[in-house]
């Protein structure tokens, strides 16, 4: 685990991820740190930051890190890029519940950009083509104009009534998300090396899924650390073209199998 989480710190590119888990009944989370060739898997009682400083690999990490919109990512150094699943989701779930419009074109834009990025991928390209890649972005912020624009003003009342940070509708905090992090949604467009989802990280925790289904939750902090322990050894394995009972077998035999590193 101690070499997992080493590898993983000094790579050039990882997906970090976290999900609610049950440990004696109450909440807590599994956060996954992953490349194509890695997987670590750690719970902790919370889900940002403190969560993230514990598990160490966050804080040493200084390449570019693919995840959701949980803001505590963008508190480490290094460049970032926002999941299009994500964000493909809140725009589709925006469109069809709150009937946002420009929701619906976002969505069908970032899949034209990644699209286009992906022919071009194919074709050997290293980056989309500067014109090509300033169209795509110019329509970008168009759609958040139009977006912005279809917003209801505050209420000024409530605004004066209530102190501190006003609690925003779920269209205003995508748009500016969109927005703010414009960069963090656009990468893959200038480095075609990267990924458009954080489908990896996802991928790596849907086992713990699987096992609260069937379990319904960790009697222990023991059992979940040893979940943890266990499923990042053996999905690290597979990765590496092991098999997952060689690599099991090796365990129990006092010779666990070494991992390799490749910088992803």
């Amino acid at each position: 685990m101690e070499k997992i989480a080493d590898w993983l710190s000094v790579g050039r590119l990882q997906h970090g991820d976290e999900t609610g888990i049950r440990i004696g009944g109450k909440l807590h989370w599994l956060h996954v740190n992953c490349t194509s060739w890695l997987t670590h898997l750690a719970w902790h009682p919370k889900r940002g930051r403190q969560a993230m400083d514990a598990i160490g690999i966050w804080p040493r990490f200084r390449g570019r890190a693919m995840h959701d919109r949980l803001s505590s990512y963008d508190k480490y150094a290094g460049a970032h890029s926002l999941c299009g699943a994500h964000l493909l989701r809140d725009c589709t779930y925006l469109a069809e519940q709150e009937q946002q419009a420009w929701a619906a074109e976002m969505a069908d834009h970032l899949l034209t950009m990644h699209h286009a990025a992906q022919e071009w991928r194919l074709r050997g390209a290293s980056c989309v083509p500067r014109m090509e890649r300033d169209e795509w972005v110019t329509h970008y912020f168009e759609i958040l104009l139009s977006g912005y624009a279809a917003q209801p003003p505050l209420v000024e009342a409530a605004a004066i009534k209530r102190r501190g940070r006003q609690k925003q509708s779920a269209a205003k905090n995508l748009l500016d998300d969109l927005l703010q992090r414009a960069d963090q949604v656009l990468a893959f467009l200038d480095d075609l090396a990267l990924p458009f989802t954080n489908n990896l990280a996802e991928r790596d925790l849907r086992m713990v899924k699987v096992q609260q289904k069937i379990a319904g939750t960790f009697r222990s902090d023991t059992g979940a650390t040893s979940f943890c322990r266990i499923r990042s050894y053996l999905s690290t394995m597979h990765k590496q073209g092991h098999s997952m009972l060689a690599a099991l077998a090796a365990v129990f035999a006092g010779k666990p199998l070494p991992v390799a590193w490749a910088p992803m």
